[in-house]
């Protein structure tokens, strides 16, 4: 369906056949809707384009131009209970993607997007409904310039995570999105099956037993993204700890290619060098972190 530009569907294919293109142009930025589609598409048993369900995921793109002409500059990905995550874009489309998703009755406890679309959606959602709004986190995107390994090298060695290791994985996996306030899945053992399908999944062991987990995502547009990265409370991270390894949990999306990047929240310290991408803005020189500008995480109070 079309409404004020924007065309929204229930299936990551039509998606896909309609945005890919437009996805595919800036990969590091739109890292997070290229795997997360991937997966969808992969996994999902294939269907005729109709119109979304609410407890679907939904996936939307913008045309500017009258009538849905012209190529798509925008797109968004919405699955529910979780925050609604924009593309680059700018403020009438973002205003007009929260009304159209208020108009439909959708849920939506937030909005994760650069600041200026951050900034409509919620203006706009908070007009509609009458939500409250607060800021929640604000992060950056570097790109990373060269890796430093640490010094001294934390005791023990990665390996490709295994069948045997999935009860222990979900533990973690759960155990790591309520550390970081995601909403918790009943279940996380499908997570696990379908990451250890495609070899997405590092363990590091120390002392003959796990301590430490690392996710990576299927290869999208030449670009692998590392998800989760936990180390859980207690012995393992005390262990890890008496080896030098100081406990951070970066992410972000990496290229195969140079050129990767990580996430940075800011006010915390960096320990690798990072420079910023080549065609955007830098206002720290040569080392400054900007790549993507004061993005926000948004949360919508029903």
């Amino acid at each position: 369906m079309a409404v004020m530009g924007w065309f929204i569907t229930g299936t990551a294919g039509e998606f896909l056949a309609a945005a890919g293109e437009c996805l595919r142009a800036e990969p590091a930025r739109n890292s997070v809707v290229l795997t997360a589609t991937e997966n969808l598409r992969l996994s999902a048993p294939a269907r005729s384009p109709a119109a979304p369900g609410q407890e679907e995921t939904w996936f939307g793109w913008w045309r500017s131009a009258p009538e849905g002409q012209g190529p798509v500059s925008a797109v968004f990905m919405h699955t529910p209970e979780f925050p609604v995550m924009l593309s680059h874009m700018g403020g009438q489309a973002a205003a007009a993607l929260a009304c159209d998703l208020a108009a439909a009755g959708r849920q939506v406890p937030g909005v994760n997007a650069g600041q200026e679309a951050a900034g409509a959606f919620a203006a706009a959602w908070r007009d509609r409904t009458g939500d409250a709004v607060t800021i929640r986190l604000r992060m950056r995107l570097f790109r990373l310039g060269g890796l430093v390994p640490p010094r001294p090298a934390p005791g023990g060695a990665a390996r490709l995570a295994a069948r045997p290791d999935r009860d222990l994985l979900a533990g973690w996996f759960d155990a790591f999105a309520r550390e970081i306030g995601d909403p918790p899945r009943r279940d996380y053992h499908a997570v696990v099956d379908e990451r250890l399908g495609y070899g997405g999944i590092m363990v590091w062991e120390a002392g003959g037993a796990p301590v430490s987990v690392a996710v990576l995502t299927r290869a999208v547009a030449g670009m692998v993204r590392v998800g989760s990265v936990y180390t859980p409370p207690g012995t393992a991270r005390a262990r890890l700890r008496r080896s030098g390894h100081r406990g951070r949990q970066p992410g972000g999306a990496g290229r195969r290619r140079p050129g990767g990047g990580a996430l940075h929240r800011p006010g915390q310290p960096r320990q690798q060098r990072l420079v910023p991408a080549s065609g955007l803005p830098s206002r720290r020189g040569p080392r400054g972190p900007l790549l993507r500008a004061r993005t926000a995480r948004v949360r919508l109070h029903w």
